[in-house]
């Protein structure tokens, strides 16, 4: 059980870390573009272009809501 337990500590300490806003934003993001994928016909390239961005905003806005 120790080994379980440690093993669901590295993972939550991987991608989560400091703060989890970003772990949740990204994992919005992610999810948003999927259902993207899967729902409409927008070339594949575009949403992963619109993924990026998403991406980088949740970064940004992080870094500036922390100072």
């Amino acid at each position: 059980m120790r080994y379980v337990r440690g093993f669901g500590r590295f993972w939550y300490e991987f991608i989560v870390g400091d703060d989890w806003k970003i772990a949740a934003g990204v994992c919005l993001v992610l999810g948003f573009g999927a259902v993207l994928v899967a729902a409409t016909s927008v070339p594949h390239t575009a949403v992963t272009l619109l993924v990026l961005a998403g991406i980088l905003a949740v970064v940004a806005t992080s870094i500036v809501a922390a100072r």
